[in-house]
């Protein structure tokens, strides 16, 4: 329509004389007619255009809401594993703020121990009672020590006559027995102790040597190398 409309008016434009300033003044009106549709033309599909490639407000603001969401529960679950994890070093602190120190008692307790072993059997059968009072008072002593250790979380370790364990025993001799299964713990030199579910200090042990061999999914490792040092000591 606008385009029939647009011919028309050509058509009689061109049959209009320049020279006549009544048909000068109708070209001029003509002339700014056109140039003013055809700018209102553009600018409408300017804004067209425009609309179709600006950018949906609501899809921006979904967009924008899901990251932020996600940001949210990564930083939540962040703020978890730190609070767990503050937990978990909390807990092993004061499990294992002893561990230097029942380390260190547990030299004392060993010093007792050859004590008591180094009093004469046959003083104690004889009747005196001066050594006798001084051996049970190292006894209750040594008593009262691993009691309180015991108290802290720190435990004996006893694993004669079970499967050798190098995670908690150190094999230090062989003693060839046939009759029981290969790498039983058969003497402890030196009592092992752990604190919490950690290794104190490992037990000392001799393990055995020519019995059948333990099933194939029970069998621990083999016990390292004899200390020959140990072996001669003990």
């Amino acid at each position: 329509m606008a385009e029939e409309k647009h011919k028309d008016e050509a058509a009689d434009l061109h049959q209009r004389d320049i020279n006549n300033p009544r048909d000068r003044d109708a070209l001029k009106r003509a002339a700014d007619d056109f140039l003013k549709s055809r700018k209102a033309e553009a600018k409408a599909e300017a804004a067209e255009d425009e609309a179709e490639t600006e950018a949906d407000p609501v899809a921006e603001l979904q967009a924008e809401n899901s990251e932020l969401k996600d940001q949210l529960l990564r930083l939540a679950a962040d703020m978890e594993n730190l609070r767990k994890r503050t937990a978990r070093d909390v807990q092993d602190a004061k499990a294992y703020a002893v561990t230097n120190f029942a380390r260190d008692m547990l030299a004392v307790s060993d010093n007792l121990a050859r004590a008591l072993e180094a009093i004469p059997a046959e003083a104690l059968e004889a009747g005196d009672t001066g050594l006798k009072a001084l051996a049970e008072g190292v006894e209750m002593t040594e008593r009262a020590m691993l009691s309180t250790l015991e108290r802290h979380g720190v435990k004996k370790i006893e694993p004669e006559g079970q499967k050798f364990d190098p995670n908690f025993h150190q094999a230090m001799f062989e003693i060839p027995n046939a009759d029981v299964p290969n790498n039983t713990v058969l003497q402890v030199v030196q009592a092992g102790y752990v604190i919490g579910d950690r290794v104190l200090r490992p037990a000392l042990v001799g393990v055995s040597r020519g019995g059948p061999k333990q099933a194939a999914a029970d069998a621990p490792a083999e016990p390292g190398p004899v200390n020959p040092q140990a072996e001669k000591d003990a």
